[in-house]
């Protein structure tokens, strides 16, 4: 084989190691957009994440009082639990930065559950708008610029909140699996709920100083859940899975 034929393999060779190396980062980068998009809307139609496909996502909403954010966030981290994302009312973070950077410090992520307590199927478009942006600005002032998970915070929403929230760039979260514990009741009873959850769930649980009984529960609950699936945050669930969405009619 002569010199020229032997430069032409290699010449080949550094071609096609090329092609092939484009052609996996190509699909790596259109699996990337589309597990991030899944998220957002299918053919246009805002959605909102109720479950994943891998992982465990425990979340918490947060909306008034400051005694059992911190015993939670404790729990938490004793039991090595690196991954849980906390919704919060933006009126409850501008009376707390204090709990709010300590949700931060411990790795935990951080998404809107509005400013006030409000229904947003009960009130006129321009109210949500102006609600969720006030949080946005609350979060911003205390360093987090880039919250981009909002759950309505009654739990309610419909079509005009999911456009709302989409058109501002945050994702609508939902749930899988409702403890019910700001209800508080009983550890056991909340412990049986929460356990229900499998690979994919994102469960709701509450660290506002109504749910007398969540700090308690939750050792066991992470016992329980670690035997599922590993904790993820919500934002690691939309972008290492496809999630499972809702339409709304």
């Amino acid at each position: 084989m002569n010199d020229f034929t032997v430069w032409n393999m290699r010449k080949l060779k550094q071609f096609l190691l090329v092609m092939v190396v484009s052609f996996f980062t190509a699909v790596f980068f259109y699996t990337q957009t589309i597990s991030q998009t899944a998220a957002f809307s299918a053919n246009g139609v805002p959605k909102a994440v109720f479950k994943g496909e891998n992982g465990i996502a425990l979340t918490f909403n947060i909306g008034w009082g400051d005694e059992k954010a911190i015993p939670i966030i404790e729990t938490l981290r004793k039991n090595g639990v690196k991954s849980a994302t906390f919704f919060l009312s933006g009126a409850w973070a501008e009376q707390h930065p204090d709990i709010v950077k300590k949700i931060v410090k411990n790795g935990y992520e951080v998404g809107s559950l509005g400013y006030a307590y409000v229904d947003y199927t009960d009130v006129e478009p321009e109210k949500i708008r102006r609600d969720i942006l006030k949080s946005q600005e609350v979060f911003k002032k205390l360093g987090l610029e880039h919250v981009k998970l909002l759950r309505s915070p009654t739990g309610h929403f419909d079509k005009t909140t999911l456009k709302i929230a989409d058109q501002l760039g945050l994702t609508v979260v939902h749930w899988s699996i409702n403890t019910d514990d700001w209800k508080n009741p009983g550890t056991e009873k909340i412990i049986e709920k929460a356990s229900s959850a499998k690979d994919g769930d994102i469960v709701l649980l509450h660290a506002s100083d109504a749910a007398k009984q969540t700090a308690a529960a939750l050792p066991v609950i992470i016992h329980n859940l670690s035997k599922e699936g590993k904790f993820i945050t919500i934002s690691e669930m939309i972008a290492n899975g496809t999630t499972q969405t809702k339409l709304i009619p």
